[in-house]
């Protein structure tokens, strides 16, 4: 092509820090300085300047504000690009977010790519398709980060393809466990869809067989005060809440930590579980979603039915207790982290595709 294809990604800012946020982020970082494109960023949750700031401390004025800044940053800036590369998640967040980002490069002839990222997609389409399905429709096309979202946006019509998750390997000390100690860790927020506190159920399990247990759960969340009740009344020891951790912390969690215990309810493609595979730590989780896309049941880590903490719990003993296999599981892991999930191959996937849209949609121009 003549010059680069210029690609504005759209979607939340580490003010808001959650996996969105990261995986944005990252993908900038990757993308910049790659030859054929160049990109820019369009924050979701726009910091306003001055006194205006006081208004987003005001919960639902805050919605309001910083969507009329939101949207009137999308139109000062639309024009300027050739793809707008949108994160999405589901219900009133796409609604707010992605749904004018959508409309408003369509309006100025843009291609527009919607990367559809949360777990509950089936839940949204289901309860909301008559909004969002004609929305999703006048996207060029639809990006998803796992194969479990491809099938599920195929039940509903829509046709979707996908480029996986990435974990910057580089990042992560692989440390190798052959014998586990007794540490776990748990990093996603505290709110239903995730489960913590089947995670901390599960704990109570492997604390009963072996008290010098630990678990650390790094997030927060509404659900942090009856968490920290639920640990009381367990009288479980050894239990740390230690709130959000920026995301360049995070690798010395892992590294600190021998088993992940994941209980998730609904999910898709946990970049937890990938980080986890890096840094050489065991894995057990919950078969939420798209999960058993990127677990293999007692190949690269253990799976237990979504709400049966017992069986969790059970399941990360025997990685106490079962000589060589919490090794083994975590080396396979991180061998298919390599092989399937490393940055490179992924950005440019994403370069070959923002060329071939601006190659087709100059060609129907």
């Amino acid at each position: 092509m003549s010059r680069p294809v210029r690609v504005c990604l759209v979607g939340p800012s580490l003010d808001i820090l959650g996996g969105q946020a990261v995986a944005a982020e990252r993908l900038r970082q990757r993308l910049q300085g790659l030859d054929g494109v160049t990109v820019d960023f369009l924050a979701v949750n726009p910091r306003l300047p001055g006194p205006l700031r006081l208004m987003q401390r005001v919960k639902y004025l805050r919605t309001v504000v910083t969507s009329i800044a939101y949207v009137t940053s999308l139109l000062l800036r639309a024009w300027r690009y050739d793809v707008l590369h949108v994160f999405s998640a589901s219900y009133w967040s796409f609604l707010l977010a992605p749904t004018p980002a959508i409309l408003i490069g369509r309006l100025f002839g843009r291609a527009v790519i919607l990367n559809y990222r949360s777990g509950e997609a089936d839940d949204h389409l289901t309860r909301h398709g008559k909004v969002a399905l004609p929305v999703m429709r006048l996207a060029s096309v639809i990006v998803t980060p796992s194969d479990y979202l491809v099938e599920v946006f195929a039940r509903f019509g829509l046709p979707a393809r996908a480029i996986l998750n990435f974990v910057e390997m580089e990042r992560f000390h692989h440390r190798e466990r052959r014998t586990p100690c007794p540490r776990f860790f748990s990093n996603r927020n505290f709110e239903t869809l995730y489960g913590v506190d089947d995670v901390i159920r599960a704990f109570g399990v492997v604390q009963a067989s072996v008290p010098a247990a630990e678990l650390t759960l790094v997030g927060d969340g509404s659900e942090r005060p009856m968490l920290e009740r639920l640990v009381r009344e367990l009288g479980l020891r050894n239990v740390r809440l230690v709130g959000r951790v920026a995301p360049s912390d995070m690798p010395a969690q892992y590294e600190a930590a021998d088993i992940y215990l994941n209980a998730s309810r609904i999910d898709n493609m946990p970049q937890s579980i990938l980080e986890a595979y890096a840094s050489g730590t065991a894995v057990v989780t919950t078969d939420a979603g798209g999960i058993p896309f990127i677990v293999r049941q007692e190949q690269t880590g253990l799976m237990a039915p979504v709400g049966d903490w017992k069986a969790l719990g059970e399941a990360a003993l025997r990685l106490l207790t079962e000589p060589g296999l919490a090794f083994r599981l975590a080396s396979a892991g991180f061998r298919e982290c390599e092989a399937k999930y490393s940055g490179e191959a992924n950005v440019l996937q994403w370069r070959a595709l923002y060329q071939s849209l601006v190659q087709r949609e100059r060609s129907a121009a």
